[in-house]
């Protein structure tokens, strides 16, 4: 996988507690930041799908079988 720079402004504070983190544990900060930016994007990816699920149970009522949809397509 390619790697890239990828600029951002952080509070002093928080950039702080990263390296310290980071030198406590023996992780390289790259890397603890790449980790944490993938685990925040699956946990909003998941709060996403969750919404649109529930946006979708108030339309099932009005959904038809599969194999319905498929007999009016081909009709």
């Amino acid at each position: 996988m390619e790697k890239m720079s990828y600029a951002v402004k952080i509070s002093s504070n928080i950039r702080e507690k990263v390296r310290n983190f980071c030198d406590h544990h023996g992780i390289k900060q790259g890397y603890f930041v790449e980790r944490a930016l993938e685990e925040k994007l699956e946990r909003e990816e998941t709060v996403q799908d969750a919404l649109e699920l529930k946006r979708w149970k108030y339309q099932e009522p009005q959904a038809i079988a599969f194999e319905e949809y498929l007999k009016q397509r081909n009709a």
